[in-house]
């Protein structure tokens, strides 16, 4: 919750944003193993709060609970302070809330227009007496859409969305995934590790669109390993550690060294038994 944010002294240079999508208390059990709990985290819209944790620390368990498809064993979520269930992708694309796995789950035999709309192709008016599965697709509008969502996100490397997807570099892919989750009408978009094996000028053109996100009012959830990519564009960090809180830092006031050293041993180097309790800095 905003709460637990660990604050300096001289305290936090802006007030902070209202909650969009909250968690509070949540647990997954996966047989005798407890992945998460009892772990809180919010973020608001118009914010990029990095999610980072050693492996196993329950970064993408708590990822997949937020977009459905993990059920939380114990747990309340809220959207813009009213609860809301989230069970399964469905429930959770049908509030807004999209997912960019690191595999992007793009088909590289078809073009840019085609995966923006896979799933969702506009159909061609005035063949209503088909079954939708036999209408033909809309290619012009099709199209119109696919540049609409890559302007959204000012994505200026793609020719033309007629390019096939096989053919293009792996910042571009994930600019797509991206403007895929973007198009689908969300308000929060979660990425798993966007910048993995991508080179640097590939990790520019994906930063930009995440700061992109950001402006564009959606509430973004950032989970990498790359400190120096969170501490470009995140504004608020949370880590885990075994399945449970440590502290959430606003990312202008902590250091790289403080968050390794949350990750690894707890909050002040020592480790933690019941991490969610923090509120402050002690």
């Amino acid at each position: 919750m905003m709460s637990d944010i660990v604050e300096t002294e001289a305290g936090p240079e802006a007030p902070p944003l209202q909650p969009h999508l909250s968690v509070t208390g949540v647990c997954k059990r996966f047989g005798g193993v407890e992945a998460l709990k009892d772990v809180s985290f919010d973020v608001a819209r118009g914010e990029v709060v990095a999610l980072v944790g050693d492996n196993g620390a329950g970064k993408s368990t708590l990822m997949k609970v937020l977009a459905g498809a993990h059920s939380a064993d114990e747990g309340q979520f809220t959207l813009d302070g009213k609860p809301v269930t989230v069970t399964s992708p469905n429930e959770a694309a049908a509030l807004g809330i999209q997912i960019v796995y690191q595999d992007l789950a793009l088909c590289e035999n078809l073009d840019v227009a085609a995966n923006l709309s896979l799933g969702d192709e506009p159909l061609r008016a005035g063949w209503s007496f088909l079954p939708r599965f036999l209408r033909p697709i809309d290619d012009m509008e099709m199209e119109v859409k696919a540049r609409a969502a890559l302007d959204v996100l000012q994505v200026k490397t793609l020719k033309s969305v007629r390019a096939k997807v096989g053919g293009l570099s792996g910042g571009q892919r994930q600019a797509i995934a991206i403007a895929r989750a973007v198009g689908a009408d969300s308000t929060v978009v979660l990425l798993d590790e966007p910048t993995a094996a991508l080179g640097v000028a590939q990790t520019r053109q994906v930063l930009d669109v995440v700061k992109r996100l950001r402006d564009t009012g959606h509430a973004v959830v950032y989970i990498s390993h790359n400190l120096r990519d969170i501490f470009e564009v995140a504004d608020r960090i949370t880590v885990l550690r075994h399945g449970q809180n440590v502290a959430t830092w606003r990312t202008q006031e902590t250091t790289p060294d403080e968050i390794v050293v949350a990750m690894t041993r707890g909050l002040d180097g020592a480790p933690q038994t019941n991490p969610s309790s923090h509120s402050e800095r002690e």
